[in-house]
């Protein structure tokens, strides 16, 4: 008994130590990884790194890891332009199967999905700024977005009849939409009626309706789906063979 009571305190403690010993490392490993990604894709601020699936260890030996989570605030992402960036306020992923390298120096992910926040007053620098005349004697111009409910996007339109501003914005209900894998689309669901005016929906859609593209994304990330949330749009994003480091 007392030598089974011996063997059985070892095996706790050796259990305990692998556990400490598997935490270290891979905290050390989410740390190494954090660098790189920050090195990568010219990060202002360190990622936050988090691999799951234990024991660590094993999951290093084998040179696959189960699941990577990547959370990347302010994200610049570019506008297809070659010049602008678009602020995307939070970034999430979620990476499984990553294959890596023993010195971190290159990781990739069989596949990946996630979400990305843009915030409204981020996706308005699209819209028109400039009044446009949508009819004779009537000019508007987009002057706010918030959520409209159901996954839809409530678009502020503030309008000039015969020289005379309307006291208050026109609200015009649109639906928000992906468009291939990197472009958010912003489309009026009605065009509204401004002032009483004849209006021509062709002029007003050119105010009301605009896109976003949205592209360089970690690792070659593509826009998924999009729904109006209550501080801007929630974008859900995926790729596959995504390229996290190297």
């Amino acid at each position: 008994m007392r030598a089974l009571r011996i063997l059985l305190i070892i095996t706790v403690i050796l259990g305990g130590i692998f556990v400490i010993v598997d935490r270290v490392a891979v905290n050390f490993a989410e740390g190494e990884a954090a660098d790189r990604l920050k090195a990568t894709e010219n990060l202002a601020d360190t990622p936050d790194v988090s691999i799951n699936g234990f024991p660590f260890l094993t999951q290093l030996a084998g040179g696959t890891l189960d699941e990577v989570r990547v959370g990347i605030e302010d994200y610049e992402a570019g506008t297809g332009d070659g010049a602008g960036t678009i602020r995307i306020a939070a970034l999430r992923a979620d990476m499984h199967g990553v294959e890596f390298s023993g010195d971190f120096s290159s990781a990739v992910a069989a596949d990946a999905t996630g979400t990305a926040t843009v915030a409204y007053d981020e996706l308005l620098k699209t819209a028109t700024s400039e009044p446009g005349r949508v009819a004779p004697g009537v000019t508007a111009r987009v002057v706010g977005l918030s959520d409209g409910g159901n996954g839809k996007i409530k678009v502020a339109v503030e309008a000039t009849v015969l020289g005379t501003e309307l006291p208050e914005p026109v609200s015009v209900l649109s639906s928000v939409t992906v468009v291939d894998g990197d472009t958010v689309r912003v489309k009026a669901d009605a065009v509204p009626e401004i002032g009483g005016a004849e209006i021509v929906e062709s002029s007003v859609r050119r105010i009301t309706d605009f896109e976003q593209r949205i592209d360089g994304l970690p690792g070659g990330i593509r826009l998924d789906k999009v729904e109006a949330a209550e501080n801007g749009v929630e974008i859900t994003v995926r790729g596959s063979d995504v390229r996290l480091v190297g």
